[in-house]
């Protein structure tokens, strides 16, 4: 039986060439991550970010939106799957750039990078509080994560029982039990992923960082973690 893992880079070997076409929007506002681009964006110059790492830069999409808005910005994205890393050669971005590397396994020294990012990860990764502490741990001012709230996604009735389950403590169980165990999904349009809210490192994250923001960067209601699909957290180290 393949491991997850295994099931992950099979998936993206075979999707490679169609990943922009069938992932990516066009940097406009209609996409949570374009979205969620652009506003980080417009934090680079005020806040004087001179340093970013990319994590699980997939074929360079956010690289290459931020190298063109900000070229005298060092930026690096970190990406295991080679066949996406290929994808991304082939639009220009350069082997330097964008380089081989695990974000649960960062291999750059502490507080090497201003800013740590991430854009649609963490709910491919079984553990993603591993990647948030290696984040945290490189980036020496910011970090910044634009991801799924599983607590937000479905129906009412859905998102209701969701909360329920999990403000007792039983979301995860329930989540083992509806994947028979596996504790992940298998999509023909993601491929592997796992039921993530970007909430579930809330905790982890204030314990490095005394701000944080949070944005909607798809339509909700008041209340993100209750209705927002997708969120983004910008969070300013101690």
């Amino acid at each position: 039986m393949k491991s997850p893992t295994g099931i992950q880079q099979e998936y993206y070997a075979k999707t490679a060439g169609e990943y922009d076409t069938s992932h990516c929007g066009k940097h406009d506002v209609d996409s949570e991550h374009d979205f969620a681009l652009l506003f980080l964006s417009s934090l680079i110059d005020q806040y004087n970010v001179k340093r970013i790492l990319d994590v699980g830069s997939g074929t360079g999409r956010a690289l290459q939106f931020l190298m063109q808005r900000h070229p005298n910005v060092e930026i690096i994205g970190i990406e295991p799957v080679e066949e996406l890393r290929e994808q991304g050669y082939k639009k220009g971005i350069s082997r330097t750039t964008l380089i081989d590397g695990d974000g649960c396994k960062i291999k750059f020294p502490d507080k090497s990078f201003d800013l740590a990012c991430e854009f649609g990860v963490l709910h491919h990764v079984p553990k993603p509080e591993l990647m948030v502490s290696e984040m945290l741990r490189v980036a020496k001012r910011m970090i910044f994560i634009s991801d799924n709230n599983n607590f937000g996604q479905g129906s009412a009735l859905g998102r209701f029982v969701k909360h329920t389950l999990n403000a007792f403590g039983l979301w995860r169980t329930y989540d083992l039990l509806a994947t028979k165990g596996k504790g992940y999904h298998i999509s023909d349009g993601d491929g592997l992923f796992y039921s993530y809210s970007v909430f579930n490192n809330y905790d982890l994250i204030k314990n490095s960082c005394d701000r944080i923001h949070l944005l909607n960067t798809a339509n909700t209601s008041r209340n993100f973690y209750k209705s927002a699909t997708h969120v983004a957290l910008l969070g300013f180290k101690k």
